[in-house]
């Protein structure tokens, strides 16, 4: 017979976030005891609800910038082939844009400045440069991004000069993402640094890679004349769509809109061959995007496009037919993962629409994104945070996204697909929320955020787990991490007295707590049973289920997910 593992022992399974200390070591925002962590779960926290420039509610952006940026030179250079691989999963799996390639341009120019030569994994990076270049072209995945990296670099970072490494990563970057499409689309004249602009600063040679060379070579020339004012750019070999963009532009403004009228089959075959993207349809029209313009550019136009423009659709009256093929294309599970959209994406287009109906097909969107959501068996316990911190700032002035409504969509789809799961809404006290099995995420997402406010406005962590924990198999929380000191009190505040939210749950208990904060100050140690994660996506609940069959887990881009140790 087994003296130790016996079948009532857990294994000590742990997470990738790290702690200093299994003892409280520093104070939450709001006063409770809380957890220094160490430098790489720090930044790795901040990054994935990090949208860089925009003010939280504990911190302002240049002190988050400030903190964001320190770190990210510290960890570069201390672990420059985690950093590598950190920064590709941020950009390529997170999503993250801006603070991907903040994180790029500040470990790029730290790496330099230490002289960092460690090999990078699955990279024939055996300098400096061959590092920096690895890091930089894997960050920039979208056609403007070579010239938003090279604005930080110069504007920010304040270096005029491109070093060797720095060039060749953004002119890896733009062999691959530059076309006549990405040309179109992306080279505006409100940029600082066009595409023909950052053609001249890194002197890319132009390769084959999806076009060919001659007609890429074209392309940059091209680019560079725009860029320059010059009376006529030239076109040295095909580029069919520029040209084809550049008639469409030669028509008279009065003659426009009789055009996507005169022949509305036609006019979708001339826009699509053009390049002519919903916004560009809209400044040469010089007016409204009417019903006619809409269906002429539907059919081109991606999946992230009309995501955003349901309300605009449906303002504009398009047609029962049209409508349907929006509706497929939303719903197809192919181009749903091909999207890569983030969860709360399909619930701020629900939230914009009035129409009824687009919520088949977004829920079906919502769905896809959320492939990753356990169905737990046995008892659950889910707390969402509601209080003034998670609802009261936006992630970004463009956007109508809270903490609380990310949120409440996770605690809602874990609900809705687990097996007895108790969902609680917490600020000053507690409100349950029942969400019946296979329920629709959206609506029940609406209906839960309408009661944002109806328990207060404090972050009372502690007393919801002492409170709703009732013999439960696991808990997960959903939160920013700054909870209030229990008891709460002036008195407690101030001498950050009392014990921690880990404490608040028996030791064998699982604690998963979600972070949608960023900040600094832990709610609870890493140990056994104790585990954090971050982000607005659902790629880190993939882990959940892993820990449940007792494996550790290491970082979200370990393509085995940890193993079992």
């Amino acid at each position: 017979m087994p003296k130790f593992n016996k079948p009532q022992e857990r294994p000590e399974v742990t997470g990738p976030i790290r702690t200093v200390s299994r003892l409280p070591d520093t104070l939450t925002f709001e006063g409770a005891p809380a957890f220094t962590r160490e430098p790489k779960s720090d930044l790795f926290l901040l990054a994935v609800s990090n949208f860089v420039g925009e003010d939280t509610f504990y911190e302002k952006a240049a002190d988050r910038d400030a903190r964001y940026t320190q770190l990210c030179r510290y960890v570069s250079v201390e672990d420059p082939a985690w950093y590598v691989q950190f920064v590709g999963w941020l950009r390529n799996t997170a999503n993250m844009r801006s603070a991907a390639i903040a994180a790029a341009a500040e470990g790029a120019d730290a790496i330099r400045q230490a002289g960092i030569t460690k090999d990078i994994p699955g990279h024939k990076a055996r300098n400096v440069s061959g590092v920096v270049r690895t890091l930089v072209s894997i960050a920039l995945q979208r056609a403007d991004e070579p010239g938003e990296f090279l604005a930080y670099w110069r504007n920010i970072l304040g270096h005029r000069s491109i070093p060797g490494g720095v060039q060749r990563g953004v002119s890896d970057a733009v062999n691959r993402l530059y076309n006549e499409y990405t040309f179109l689309k992306y080279d505006s004249v409100r940029a600082g640094y066009r595409f023909g602009d950052v053609i001249d600063l890194v002197h890319p040679v132009p390769d084959s890679v999806g076009m060919t060379r001659d007609r890429k070579s074209a392309l940059f020339q091209y680019a560079l004349d725009v860029r320059h004012n010059r009376d006529n750019p030239r076109i040295a070999a095909p580029l069919p769509m520029i040209s084809a963009n550049r008639a469409l532009h030669t028509i008279a403004q009065a003659e426009r809109r009789e055009l996507l009228e005169a022949d509305p089959v036609a006019v979708v075959h001339e826009l699509r061959e053009a390049g002519m993207t919903w916004e560009e349809l809209s400044g040469w029209l010089h007016g409204p995007m009417d019903r006619a313009a809409w269906e002429a550019v539907i059919p081109s136009m991606g999946y992230m496009a009309l995501l955003r423009n349901l309300r605009n659709f449906d303002d504009a009256g398009i047609g029962s037919v049209l409508a349907e093929r929006i509706t497929k294309k939303l719903s197809a599970p192919e181009e749903i993962a091909r999207s890569r959209q983030l969860p709360y994406r399909f619930l701020s287009a629900y939230d914009a629409v009035s129409s009824v109906r687009w919520h088949e097909a977004l829920e079906a969107g919502l769905q896809g994104s959320l492939t990753n959501i356990p169905a737990f068996a046995g008892r659950t316990l889910v707390l969402v945070d509601t209080s003034a911190s998670m609802s009261s700032t936006p992630y970004s002035a463009r956007s109508k996204m809270t903490p609380v409504k990310a949120g409440a969509l996770f605690g809602v789809a874990l609900a809705a697909r687990g097996e007895q799961v108790d969902l609680f809404g917490f600020a000053d006290g507690t409100f349950n929320h029942q969400v019946r099995s296979g329920a629709s995420v959206l609506r029940e997402t609406e209906r839960f955020c309408r009661r944002i406010g109806e328990v207060g406005h404090g972050t009372e962590t502690i007393l919801a787990l002492r409170e709703r924990f009732a013999s439960h198999d696991r808990v997960v929380v959903v939160t920013d991490m700054q909870t209030f000191p229990h008891p709460n009190s002036y008195q407690y505040r101030r001498a950050g007295a009392g014990f921690s939210a880990s404490e608040a749950i028996p030791k064998r208990v699982p604690l998963y707590a979600f972070n949608l904060g960023g900040y600094a100050p832990a709610m609870i140690p890493s140990q056994p049973n104790r585990y954090e994660f971050g982000g607005l996506t659902d790629t880190t609940f993939r882990m959940l289920p892993l820990i449940e069959a007792g494996m550790s887990m290491a970082w979200p881009w370990d393509h085995n997910l940890g193993g079992q140790r």
